[in-house]
């Protein structure tokens, strides 16, 4: 069964770790990262922890 992370909040449901009954993570933390060398803007960030939901 799926648990909610309440301090996580996700809207990404193509993840495997969505919990699929509300928008949050069922992970206990996440790695958050990034693409640029120098990031200045939200997009320049990644949840490291994202996988691809498979099916």
């Amino acid at each position: 069964m799926e648990k909610a992370n309440r301090s996580i909040h996700c809207t990404v449901s193509s993840c495997k770790n969505h919990c699929s009954c509300e928008d949050y993570c069922s992970l206990d933390s996440i790695q958050v990262g990034t693409h640029e060398c120098h990031p200045n803007q939200d997009q320049c960030t990644d949840c490291m922890s994202f996988q691809k939901k498979m099916g």
